[in-house]
């Protein structure tokens, strides 16, 4: 009779133990969720910091943050109302970070940009020499999805700090801004369809420039006047974008149109070259 104990499963091995995709598939309807999650993050911020203790606020975004990002990490398959609720969560947490550095830290718009841009890049660097890809289609295993959240987080923050360095720092206004972006933008987008581009720096490319461009949106809508800013109010924007999203994620649940195909549980493998591309 062999009586040696089974060894458990160590940590390390739970980290990269190759599961379900629960990231969804890159279409249309992907970039334009993230494009109103972006604004209603930069809106829900400034709502709640402004109408309650910021303290409070903070805190209350943190808690959010941490338990979305929990749910996310603990369903075993991608679920659109899941993960859109962990980017709304990250959207709103990644402006705090942003905000406070600048608010109660006295520090510019520049530096922070650069210190969350520095940030970002030590997580592609980090996500990349420990798993030999960046690619969205391969984010499989949970320490691929730590790093691709830890990414995320990055490219809002970083986002939230650019954009009010172009509206406040360079002066050019909420609106200008939300142009600058848009157009910017364009540049990954045709790299991709028309240039042969890599498509991994295509998509961080763009998913970067997403956030400045929301943000901006969202401060031109419900800013003051006085601020360049149309003044309908951040309580305004955050239901209008809130209500958008919640009608996308909706359809995206029932037609499970951004479901990654071809990849069932454990069908994903670290040294497929195809997830590298």
């Amino acid at each position: 009779m062999n009586t040696r104990a089974v060894k458990p499963a160590s940590f390390g091995s739970a980290l990269t133990r190759v599961g379900a995709l629960r990231v969804p598939e890159i279409t249309a309807a992907f970039w334009i969720v993230k494009g109103l999650s972006t604004a209603m993050g930069e809106a829900t911020s400034d709502f709640l910091v402004t109408s309650m203790d910021p303290v409070l606020a903070v805190a209350i975004g943190s808690l959010a943050f941490a338990t979305a990002l929990g749910l996310q990490l603990r369903i075993a398959r991608y679920d659109a109302w899941t993960y859109w609720g962990a980017v709304v969560m990250v959207g709103v947490f990644g402006t705090m970070a942003a905000d406070v550095v600048h608010v109660a830290l006295a520090v510019p718009y520049m530096v922070s940009t650069a210190f969350y841009a520095v940030s970002l890049a030590v997580v592609f660097l980090a996500w990349y020499r420990t798993e030999r890809t960046l690619s969205f289609h391969a984010v499989d295993t949970t320490r691929r999805e730590l790093f691709y959240w830890a990414a995320v987080l990055a490219t809002f923050a970083m986002g939230t700090a650019l954009g009010d360095f172009t509206a406040y720092t360079l002066r050019l206004g909420y609106a200008t801004s939300a142009a600058l972006f848009a157009a910017l933008i364009l540049i990954p987008a045709a790299g991709h369809r028309w240039l042969a581009v890599n498509p991994i720096l295509c998509f961080w490319s763009a998913y970067v420039i997403t956030r400045p461009l929301g943000a901006s949106i969202a401060d031109w809508l419900g800013k003051p006047a006085a601020t360049s800013g149309l003044g309908l109010g951040d309580a305004l924007v955050v239901a209008v974008f809130g209500a958008l999203i919640v009608a996308l994620v909706t359809y995206l649940a029932i037609t499970k149109s951004d479901v990654q195909q071809g990849l069932p549980l454990g069908g994903a493998h670290h040294d497929n070259p195809v997830l590298r591309r």
